[in-house]
């Protein structure tokens, strides 16, 4: 069967899996969760079904590092705690609520998990990198992406972690930098990537995973 609907077919049944866990534990949150160990799955998966080829190696290594510290870094912020309030509006407000959260948030983050995937999938079904420059490049990119948004996290975490700062803005740090570091660190990753990608023939067609 062809990889693409493989990798299409365990991600529905992914999302499917988690909307469940959803209705059990009555927090739509979880999809936070779900989203970067959807990376892996994709990643992995798509790695294996190719023959697992020792030039798609690093790129996984890199996808699953920063989709852990993601996971990790979200969920230990909602253990304890209530539905993300965002979420929590969408409950109150929304009229057939478990079908509009099934596509509008499960289906919906396993699409756009698809669309981001593609430079790892890419690779993973590619040969040989083309040029070494750009692989070398793409990795140092993320890493400045990974420093940026894990860096930016912990101080923000610590930051909120004091009563003291309740209602004021954190602009210290790399926060002095630019209004949302954590965020910009993770696109910088995904750009980073790209260019891995673009090291490998065809590469260029999965510019989407990065704009998006």
């Amino acid at each position: 069967m062809n990889t693409w609907l493989i990798l299409g077919g365990a991600l529905l049944s992914y999302m499917c899996f988690w909307y469940i866990v959803s209705i059990l534990v009555k927090r739509n949150d979880v999809a936070d969760i779900a989203w970067g160990l959807g990376f892996i799955l994709l990643s992995w998966l798509s790695f294996y079904l190719e023959g697992m080829p020792e030039n798609a190696l690093v790129i996984n290594i890199l996808i699953t590092i920063w989709a852990l510290r993601l996971s990790w870094h979200i969920g230990s912020r909602l253990i304890g705690g209530s539905e993300d309030f965002r979420y929590a509006r969408w409950r109150r407000e929304w009229k057939n609520f478990h079908l509009r959260s099934f596509m509008q948030v499960f289906l919906l983050q396993g699409t756009l998990i698809y669309i981001v995937a593609l430079p790892v999938i890419w690779v993973n079904m590619s040969d040989r990198p083309t040029n070494y420059l750009l692989y070398g490049a793409g990795i140092s990119i993320w890493l400045v992406g990974f420093l940026f948004e894990s860096i930016g996290d912990h101080q923000l975490r610590k930051f909120k972690s004091n009563p003291e700062n309740k209602g004021r803005l954190l602009t210290t740090g790399l926060w002095s930098y630019t209004r949302h570091p954590n965020y910009f660190g993770d696109a910088v990753q995904w750009w980073g990537i790209f260019t891995i990608a673009l090291a490998f023939s065809g590469g260029w067609i999965s510019v989407i995973s990065p704009v998006v």
